[in-house]
């Protein structure tokens, strides 16, 4: 039997009048969104872009006017598909006289979990976000980066299939950004699911299998980062020496881009005829690898020109 999406959006649909105003907004705008079993999927979208609605709606903390979404198979504020998610939200609160076991111990009484599987959970959930040996510090004494870690950790305590985190290295440093980028992987090596909403395209990049671009209510691009970020037919080709000298041998076809050859080559065919000409005239080649931008220009692009994705 198939496993269903964890998240399964179609024609998904939000709007409300604005106070004070007859002018009715749309948040989301007839979406269709699907999130694979097993993959860290990134939503990506500027302030107002929709992408707090989405989430609400998922969590059945906010309702669509059309369309419909789903979660692990069941429509979304279905309980039995809820006990199964786990949620990080964007600047968590826990009582800071509490200390970080209690804390936990605390939010697992709220989901009615047993002592029994409290025990056992908490202890793993806050090894598993490296704050088990500050389990007996209050959460006054955290740092930011800390707190972010303990709420990630307080979305992991009764293991869930699908974890959804609404900028989860916010206010974190370098080192707290890697951890808790190794949690995440960690997860998808585990079969979890993880939604991640974020801003910091860098992070995204570097952690997620797929992406959306959300702007004014619509999805402009999806697709890997790969798909996304590849410059089509194009080639990065480093050399040794001065690239505009081995732009020579290859015509129109290359340029000098950043200290490298930027080889425009429609086939494997074309790009190894291309280095056999490199070779031919005496060039050193130290690396060859698709051309691709970041990103961070690829959102900006999308963003400022509107570009729908492909149909």
């Amino acid at each position: 039997m198939t496993e269903p999406s964890p998240i399964d959006v179609r024609g998904l649909r939000k709007t409300y009048r604005a106070l004070r105003r007859s002018k009715r907004i749309e948040a989301l705008r007839g979406i269709d969104l699907e999130v694979r079993p097993g993959e860290i999927f990134g939503l990506l979208g500027p302030n107002g872009a929709g992408k707090t609605t989405l989430v609400k709606i998922l969590l059945a903390i906010g309702h669509a006017t059309g369309g419909q979404a789903k979660l692990l198979g069941r429509p979304v504020g279905d309980p039995r598909a809820r006990r199964q998610v786990g949620y990080l939200p964007e600047n968590i609160r826990f009582p800071d006289f509490l200390h970080a076991e209690d804390a936990l111990h605390y939010l697992g009484r709220l989901s009615r979990m047993s002592g029994a599987d409290r025990k056992q959970a908490v202890p793993a959930a806050l090894e598993q976000v490296g704050l088990l040996e500050r389990r007996t510090s209050k959460v006054r004494t955290f740092s930011k980066g800390m707190l972010q870690r303990l709420g990630l950790a307080q979305a992991l305590l009764h293991r869930p299939r699908l974890v959804l985190l609404d900028e989860p290295t916010d206010g974190v440093d370098p080192i707290g950004r890697k951890e808790i980028r190794d949690v995440l992987v960690r997860l998808r090596e585990g079969g979890a699911t993880v939604f991640l909403n974020s801003h910091m395209l860098s992070e995204v990049e570097r952690v997620c299998d797929r992406v959306a671009i959300l702007d004014q209510g619509q999805v402009l691009r999806t697709g890997s980062v790969e798909e996304l970020t590849r410059h089509g037919n194009r080639w990065r080709v480093a050399v040794e020496g001065d690239p505009a000298a081995a732009a020579g041998a290859l015509g129109p076809s290359a340029t000098v881009l950043e200290g490298a050859l930027e080889v425009e080559a429609p086939t494997v065919a074309a790009l190894n005829a291309a280095i056999d000409r490199l070779r031919a005239a005496g060039v050193l080649l130290t690396e060859v690898r698709p051309a691709s931008t970041s990103l961070e220009d690829v959102f900006i692009d999308v963003v400022e020109h509107g570009r729908e994705e492909p149909k």
